[in-house]
């Protein structure tokens, strides 16, 4: 689909003032949102010098192939001193956290007069997110309104705030959440910018509950287990925690993820179950190598704001990739996603483990 809101901002970009001074520093902010051919297209067209900053490692990967150069982080913008940058472009990204984190980092960061150039869509809060920068910044605003209720707005940045900094529920650092889980008190650390960062997944706790079930039908103790799209490591925790069953006797564990907040999360939630682990950021695991007893996957359906039908097609290949012979791999997924169809090339024996609150739990073997 055509992103109108995007186009008005490439537009800023490719458009801006054709003799920069050599010392500027401009940034463009990436989100998953954002096709790699139109930054690339945004790059080289650009009359200004641009660091491109994302939180989406298979994003960065992507633009690195087409020759792009971009920094892989969690939107962190501790490298920039204060009243140190002079533009930033900025399509609004899907979590009304990290909108709000950008647009105060946006507000440090900038010079007086800076500006920054925001797009988005009605129904994704860009008026809003609009309306809020421009009481932070106190500056001189220009808006403009595309079709089908686009929106942009270039905000520059007065010599006072005249509004509140934006509440961004600490975004910067992770914390820790209490909660319940297969009820019993659940307690883990995460931090906002990832999916479900509050909450436990009901998908994914359906998925421990079906587990033992799984485990108890090995022939051979499962030792080493691949948590594929970690987030901020339920399944990894979960799993670990199972040490009971007679057929599970976890020596490693490989959490992986592309999202920079999951990693940190990850990270240190993993610190906690006094397992060996390598928490790595990857691509649906196409840099990891070695084989593993159990997979376990609550894929992604969502690419940005959009539906993906292929990213289930995706780690169904990874998962069946790095599974052993005579390994497990157990995967949640929505009712509607069709993933004992596009998993019968791969596996020899597909199994349904249950259906309930609209999610599905099923086993795979090669």
């Amino acid at each position: 689909m055509n992103d109108l809101a995007l186009n008005l901002l490439l537009e800023k970009i490719i458009s801006d003032r054709e003799n920069p001074e050599e010392a500027e520093c401009n940034l463009w902010i990436l989100d998953e949102n954002l096709a790699p051919s139109d930054i690339t297209q945004g790059t080289a067209k650009s009359k200004i010098p641009l660091t491109l900053i994302c939180n989406r490692l298979d994003l960065q990967q992507q633009l690195k192939t087409n020759k792009v150069t971009s920094t892989f982080s969690d939107f962190d913008f501790s490298g920039f001193e204060d009243n140190s940058v002079d533009r930033i472009f900025y399509r609004v990204s899907k979590e009304k956290t990290v909108v709000h984190h950008i647009i105060n980092q946006a507000f440090r960061v900038l010079k007086p007069g800076g500006t920054l150039a925001i797009a988005g869509y009605k129904n994704e809060g860009a008026k809003t997110y609009i309306d809020k920068a421009s009481k932070l910044f106190n500056g001189a605003i220009s808006k403009s309104k595309g079709g089908q209720s686009s929106h942009f707005a270039i905000i520059s940045k007065g010599s006072a705030s005249h509004g509140k900094i934006l509440d961004d529920k600490d975004y910067a650092h992770t914390r820790s959440i209490n909660t319940r889980s297969n009820d019993q008190d659940f307690s883990f650390i995460s931090k906002p910018g990832q999916f479900g960062w509050n909450k436990t997944d009901k998908g994914s706790e359906l998925l421990i509950q079906l587990l033992p079930e799984v485990i108890r039908k090995r022939h051979t103790p499962a030792e080493t287990m691949l948590d594929l799209g970690c987030g901020y490591g339920y399944l990894s925790l979960m799993a670990a925690s199972l040490e009971g069953l007679e057929m599970l006797n976890l020596q490693q564990i490989t959490a992986t993820d592309n999202n920079a907040a999951a990693i940190l999360s990850c990270e240190e939630n993993l610190k906690t179950t006094g397992k060996n682990y390598n928490v790595i950021a990857d691509n649906c695991a196409h840099g990891i190598r070695g084989r593993f007893d159990l997979v376990l996957c609550n894929p992604p359906f969502h690419q940005g704001f959009s539906v993906d039908n292929d990213l289930t097609r995706m780690f169904l290949e990874q998962a069946h990739k790095r599974l052993h012979a005579k390994g497990d791999a157990v995967f949640v997924v929505n009712q509607f996603i069709p993933l004992e169809r596009k998993a019968q090339d791969l596996f020899g024996k597909i199994t349904l483990l249950a259906e309930n609150d609209g999610f599905k739990v099923i086993h795979c073997k090669r």
